[in-house]
């Protein structure tokens, strides 16, 4: 039986991480949480061109002894 193309009445509406465009959070949106292909594809562009980063402890340098675990 061929699925409902329409979204069902309960479906969320939330804002495009990438325009703020509101978009469906439902099946079917083929690019959700986005709005459309075109920002799906933005955003993936950004990660890949390393625009968006996650932040990370400084490396400690050789010789250095890690720092001391605070008291509990």
């Amino acid at each position: 039986m061929p699925q409902d193309p329409r979204p069902p009445r309960d479906a969320r509406k939330v804002d495009c991480p990438a325009c703020g465009k509101p978009a469906l959070y439902a099946p079917s949106n083929p690019w959700r949480p986005f709005c459309s292909e075109r920002c799906k594809t933005r955003d993936l562009g950004a990660w890949a061109s390393e625009e968006y980063r996650i932040p990370a402890k400084p490396e400690q340098e050789e010789g250095e002894s890690p720092p001391e675990a605070p008291p509990q």
